[in-house]
């Protein structure tokens, strides 16, 4: 594997860095997104190169593995189906092959195979701790998979291993938008305590020999980041929550130092920004989606892949004028400015987050005559730009001569943001992140999605709002970690719960087959590594796969993001 990087070297394609210019990442007015300098130090992935080239290898090989994804190559051999490097198996684990016999066309089975993997995991990680290699050691530094370090020193003098534990309960924190323009992903929450009531129902959490029920604490913040530093600080003086989890980048952001410094697990955050694979600098935060990076530069190689007639291409952008939105034009650009035989000209048009409408943006893109046009947007403003690519004629002129209209992963609902746009959502591609939609009739027939939804119903809440299903696509890793740790010496503590998360390997249910599910100390920042390519059929009401799932597990390099300037360092 490092000599493939090595070789990458020589081109001009270099593995995505995002170092763009200081075109920042401030949600407006609200924070956070520039207020604390992040550490640049970038986290070692033992790669270094070894051979003739010497020092100067190294430091270009240190260089080319910052980004946030994979490199290039690797992701251009994987969406071409020359891929044959990697490590994971097509189950989406790295279990050995006697150990994935289990029938995942049945809940009983998928139930069974999570108990085995939870059971590996737990064991291999208790022997670790039992032999001094894992765990808190006596100067206070916490060992983990993979040179995973977090110095417990470091940590508040009042900091406890068991605070949000109590008698009864384990109390997690959550921020999110249940109101404003993103609104609709407050509904992720609802979705996730539906499944937390099922666990403390059907399989209970176990503190010392006892159930503890998982209890949610959601706090509204309107995707205003200051808002978000204000709940933080409230869930961690006020309810003395075990862990907390964010939605949106620059909320996140905001608030993601902060944690660290407190030594408070946010895991699983409801992000793909590049910046939560960081397990040096920000250890106690990781992600779940794939990052932004990895689908920027997927839809470039989508573009070089199946627009060959057409190259190079004019691609317009609508990008949301925020850390998040900036994310994905940062990305694309970089991968635009290597890739100048594919993309002629690159426009990004951003937009107000809170904007009520997209017209005049949406003029913009129409006026540019772009060949692709990608919505680099979130919420209601991905229906917005359907809706406003088929009023003003983009649609029509982007089909015509054979281009193609991308919608982002985070808007892969086909609920919210695809059945209202009715028929100009038609033909939309999306790099969709591997996930399903369990509105989706391809899947509803499936085991665990109508586990789901019969979970979903029997609350009396709607199966037909898939952003519910969304909650059990960041509840089921959640819950599979708090069980992981529970079982390790000490039991559940937030030590041991981040042990957990940085060591998980599972077969995600509500992933396509072929999407790996894993962390990896700090070689692997990344949970989720892979995407389909899916178009959407309006008619159908479902989103088509095309070609082959692109997983390049394990292969993403770590983040050390730089708030100030943007970019990976």
């Amino acid at each position: 594997m490092t000599k493939r990087r090595m070789w990458r070297l020589l081109a001009v394609l270099f593995a995505f860095s995002l170092v763009a210019a200081a075109c920042g990442g401030d949600d407006d007015d609200e924070g956070g997104a520039s207020e604390t300098e992040t550490e640049t130090t970038a986290a070692s992935t033992g790669d270094d190169a070894t051979d003739d080239d010497g020092e100067m290898m190294e430091e270009e090989e240190e260089q080319s593995s910052l980004g946030g994804a994979a490199s290039e190559e690797d992701i251009e051999a994987a969406v071409s189906g020359e891929d044959d490097d990697g490590d994971s198996d097509d189950d989406g684990g790295m279990m050995e092959e006697d150990e994935m016999m289990f029938d995942r066309s049945t809940l009983q089975g998928i139930f069974d195979e999570a108990a085995a993997r939870r059971d590996k995991t737990a064991a291999e990680l208790t022997e670790k701790i039992e032999s001094g290699e894992y765990g808190v050691g006596d100067d206070g530094i916490l060992r983990g998979p993979a040179g995973f370090e977090i110095d417990m020193n470091a940590c508040p003098d009042d900091w406890s291993n068991t605070t949000g534990i109590t008698d009864s309960q384990v109390r997690i924190g959550h921020t999110t938008a249940q109101s404003g323009n993103l609104a609709a992903y407050g509904n992720i929450a609802y979705g996730w305590e539906n499944y937390f009531d099922w666990l403390n129902e059907n399989d209970p959490i176990m503190v010392g020999g006892a159930p503890r029920e998982l209890t949610l604490i959601i706090k509204d913040d309107a995707y205003v980041a200051a808002q978000t530093i204000e709940f933080v600080d409230e869930l961690i003086e006020a309810e003395n929550v075990f862990s907390i989890l964010t939605l949106g980048s620059p909320n996140t952001l905001a608030v993601y130092d902060k944690l660290n410094e407190e030594c408070i697990p946010q895991p699983f955050v409801m992000t793909g920004h590049p910046a939560w694979g960081d397990p040096v600098n920000h250890p106690w935060t990781t992600g779940m989606q794939m990052s932004y990076s990895t689908e920027s530069i997927l839809w470039g190689a989508w573009i070089k892949e199946n627009l060959s007639d057409l190259l190079p291409v004019k691609v317009a952008g609508l990008v949301m004028d925020n850390d998040f939105g900036l994310a994905y034009e940062l990305g694309f650009h970089e991968w635009a400015e290597a890739n100048p035989d594919v993309v002629s000209e690159y426009l990004p048009v951003r937009h107000d987050p809170a904007a009520p409408t997209l017209t005049n943006e949406m003029t913009t893109v129409a006026a540019f005559e772009p060949d692709v046009f990608i919505s680099m947007t979130a919420g209601n403003p991905c229906l917005l730009a359907i809706q406003e690519a088929g009023q003003s004629g983009l649609y029509d002129d982007i089909n015509a001569k054979g281009g193609a209209l991308f919608t982002p992963s985070v808007c892969k609902g086909i609920e919210a943001y695809m059945k209202p746009a009715g028929d100009f959502a038609h033909n939309w591609w999306i790099v969709g992140g591997g996930s399903k939609d369990t509105t989706d009739p391809k899947h509803v027939d499936e085991p665990f999605i109508k586990f789901v939804n019969d979970n979903l119903e029997a609350a009396e809440l709607d199966p037909s709002v898939s952003l519910y299903g969304i909650g059990y696509t960041f509840g089921y890793p959640y819950g599979e970690a708090l069980r992981v740790a529970a079982e390790l010496p000490g039991g559940l503590n937030r030590t041991n719960f981040i042990l957990a998360v940085r060591a998980i390997d599972i077969y995600s249910p509500l992933h396509l087959d072929g999407i790996s599910a894993q962390l990896n100390g700090s070689a692997d920042g990344y949970f989720i590594e892979g995407s389909d390519f899916s178009l959407f059929d309006a008619d159908a009401q479902t989103w088509d796969i095309i070609g082959e799932i692109v997983d390049v597990n394990g292969l993403s390099s770590n983040c050390a993001w730089d708030k100030d300037n943007g970019g990976c360092r």
